[in-house]
């Protein structure tokens, strides 16, 4: 599982004429999947030839030369191996300066097979603990080195690997210690808008938050309210009694007492009847 990823840096391959092919191509197509610009460094242009133990492999194109280039342009140094690679390396003043350089601003390496000849010449093995082909263990040791027969050793800004046998672990070591350098991408324009709109989508739930915090509040408050208002006894509501409920109130209230009719008299009154003519008692 890669989980290294190497965005933005920047690898300087320092190889010639004879490395061998799949130390050189194993870790670079391992460094550009998890996303380093990887460049080909060389003491001459054009394209160098790999070899394949005694046989000649693929030529690989040259990005450029030391005179093209400076420590400053990389974060990150691969020397891979091959017993003829290293030696035509560390004869050239041009890339022990370049080697040592890098060392010295505490910029990683990561060397396999015969490649520590160039850190041995570039006079940087001294108490420093690797491992390499074994078969320049005793160049490593008469150095001053600290060798050990490990198929990986790290050491602060070093990595180091015995040979191809190694080359799972060597890649995922490499990933791990160039991770540790990888450089902080400035803000290009055209992430600016998208830097703008998460910034503006983390305000706006900030915001969101704040106002559910605020209701959410509330509503405890409301909650809490009954408790506090229920938590005395109630007061006494009066139950009528059977004698008043057999009363019911009057709707309309009731009208004053008209007074009493008149007896009728004993007397008797005497009608008159009018008759043309003659007046009639009865």
């Amino acid at each position: 599982m890669r989980n290294e990823s190497l965005e933005g840096l920047r690898v300087a391959v320092l190889a010639a004429d004879g490395f061998e092919q799949v130390e050189l191509t194993s870790p670079v197509e391992d460094l550009e999947d998890r996303g380093a610009e990887v460049d080909i460094v060389s003491i001459h242009q054009g394209r160098i030839r790999g070899v394949n133990g005694m046989y000649p492999g693929k030529k690989v194109k040259v990005s450029y030369t030391l005179d093209e280039i400076g420590v400053e342009d990389y974060d990150a140094l691969l020397l891979p191996g091959g017993f003829i690679n290293p030696d035509a390396l560390r004869q050239n003043e041009r890339v022990l300066d370049f080697v040592s350089a890098f060392n010295a601003q505490g910029k990683p390496i990561a060397a396999i097979c015969h490649a520590p000849w160039v850190l041995i010449s570039a006079g940087m093995v001294s108490g420093r603990r690797l491992t390499s082909w074994p078969g320049i263990k005793h160049d490593v040791l008469n150095a001053g080195g600290l060798w050990t027969d490990e198929p990986v050793v790290r050491d602060r800004n070093w990595v180091s690997s015995r040979g191809p046998h190694d080359l799972p672990v060597f890649n995922h070591a490499v990933a791990e210690l160039f991770a540790e350098h990888v450089p902080l991408r400035p803000v290009e324009e055209d992430d600016r808008g998208a830097l703008g709109i998460v910034v503006a989508g983390v305000a706006a739930a900030a915001a969101g938050y704040a106002v559910w915090r605020y209701l959410q509040d509330r509503a405890d408050s409301y909650e809490d309210a009954p408790r506090e208002l229920t938590s005395a006894a109630p007061a006494p509501v009066p139950v009528p009694t059977p004698a008043t409920a057999a009363t019911p109130m009057p709707l309309v209230p009731p009208m004053p007492p008209s007074a009493p009719a008149a007896a009728p008299s004993a007397e008797v009154e005497v009608e008159r009847v009018v008759i043309v003519g003659d007046v009639v008692d009865r």
